[in-house]
């Protein structure tokens, strides 16, 4: 009876235990369960963003033949200049005397931009003879810009010479990766996808990374001048690996040639016209086409001319009642704003009559000039920037559509290369020409007029004919 009552005592003092130990478990999985819901409300507006993107950047096959990637990858190219566009507006880049300042950028343009001039005509062979580097070499032009920034992060506040050549080969690596970019879409193209709407789509994809990231850059700006540098550093260390982790197929070169930008052989000279004909394969890439860059080319070259004039004109002569700053942002909104508006359009006009659309585009950025010139006012330089970034997007979809209609596929991916390399030449030279003029509105937009003038003056008539005949791929094969 003892051993019994003992029995019994231990049951009801272990039943005891147990039951204590199941409610101290019930209230922690109580706790254990709150503090999850709340770690999922915290974090779901970053993974919920994450997630919608990665489904927007990823539809329609862009997932999986890797275009998503590549979406994103210039996503991030876009975030990271921006940061270092904020970090550089209002710094010592252009707080010293306005003659000083031009004179130390023409300097630097100078040298800096010299050896990518000299480069620039063979960077397109060089992509064609080694196109297995085309990963490697965005990856290059990302950690360039992460290393830069790090160097400037020291220069702006210092205010040492290294601020100038550092900034500008931050826009050699940033226009290095625009070629290698332009070569890269084609080999990402999902099926039935045109190369316009790729291009539509990844321009777009920059030019929202870019609103996003410009607010953040100036909260960070406002810690200090170095903490937006500190962020383009992060985001280019992120875009070296997001470089890599682009599909393989990049960097095959199965089934491309490489193409010539001529019109025809009768266009080809010296001793490049004996070479061409003897190569299997070769490929011209149409009279469209070459008049379609020309015109690119003298937007491209506007838009170098007036970043260059515009940010020095401005800071010497603000908008009425504005400061340098706020001029220069109201300018930068107009031009960002219309070229979104341009891709927008771009893609809804899927390619249709692209000589035309061309043609059209620069006529109206020629008359917006030439109207700036003799009514020259805030007004007016705020519309011409907006004009200017809608015809720039528009004309370059334009130029994706003549190319994806006029060059075999297998020399389209050399064709990309080397028509964005003459653009960015072309950019090059707008900013030499904006750097030698002295700082008068009338003047600038009078030569901006000039450039543009030249462009569609001397394309206007072949690719109006182009339009009204057609124009079929040219092949040459051996």
């Amino acid at each position: 009876m003892a051993a019994a009552r003992s029995s019994q005592g231990a049951t009801g003092v272990g039943g005891a235990k147990v039951d204590k130990e199941s409610s101290w478990s019930g209230g922690s999985g109580r706790v254990t369960g709150a503090v999850r819901s709340v770690g999922r409300a915290l974090h779901f507006p970053v993974t919920g963003a994450a997630r919608g993107i990665r489904k927007a950047t990823h539809a329609q096959g862009a997932g999986e033949s890797g275009l998503g990637k590549l979406i994103e990858l210039h996503a991030v190219n876009g975030a990271g200049d921006v940061m270092i566009t904020v970090a550089l507006a209002s710094t010592v880049f252009f707080s010293v005397p306005t003659d000083e300042a031009r004179g130390r950028v023409a300097l630097y343009l100078a040298i800096t931009m010299a050896p990518f001039a000299l480069l620039a005509p063979v960077i397109g062979p060089l992509l064609d003879r080694l196109p297995h580097g085309r990963r490697a070499a965005m990856a290059g032009a990302m950690l360039a810009r992460a290393l830069l920034a790090l160097l400037l992060s020291g220069a702006v506040v210092t205010g040492s010479l290294e601020l100038y050549p550092a900034a500008l080969a931050v826009l050699v690596a940033s226009k290095a990766y625009g070629v290698v970019r332009s070569a890269v879409v084609p080999r990402l193209l999902p099926p039935r996808f045109s190369l316009v709407k790729a291009n539509s789509r990844v321009t777009l994809g920059g030019l929202l990374a870019t609103g996003v990231a410009a607010p953040i850059g100036a909260g960070l700006q406002s810690l200090g001048p170095r903490w937006p540098l500190y962020g383009a550093f992060v985001i280019f260390v992120v875009g070296t690996f997001l470089s890599f982790s682009l599909p393989p197929k990049v960097d095959s070169a199965k089934g491309e040639a490489t193409a010539l930008l001529a019109a025809d052989p009768e266009h080809l000279h010296g001793p490049r016209r004996g070479r061409a004909l003897k190569r299997p394969g070769l490929r011209t890439v149409g009279i469209a086409v070459t008049h379609g860059l020309g015109a690119n080319a003298s937007l491209r070259c506007l838009s170098g001319f007036l970043i260059f004039f515009l940010a020095f004109l401005l800071r010497e002569h603000p908008i009425a009642g504005q400061s340098a700053a706020v001029s220069l942002g109201i300018v930068g909104v107009a031009a960002g704003t219309g070229n979104a508006l341009g891709t927008a359009v771009g893609a809804w006009l899927k390619a249709r009559a692209p000589e035309i659309i061309i043609v059209t585009v620069v006529a109206f950025v020629l008359a917006v000039a030439i109207t700036g010139a003799a009514l020259f006012g805030a007004v007016m330089v705020a519309l011409l920037a907006a004009v200017a970034g809608f015809a720039q997007a528009l004309a370059k979809l334009s130029l994706d559509a003549l190319i994806q209609r006029d060059v075999p596929e297998l020399v389209r991916t050399s064709a990309f290369a080397r028509s964005e390399t003459l653009l960015q030449m072309s950019w090059v030279l707008g900013g030499a020409i904006a750097m030698a003029l002295p700082l008068n509105g009338v003047l600038g937009l009078g030569v901006a007029a000039a450039i543009v003038c030249t462009g569609w003056i001397t394309t206007v008539r072949g690719l109006l004919s182009s339009a009204r005949h057609g124009s079929a791929p040219r092949a040459r094969v051996a």
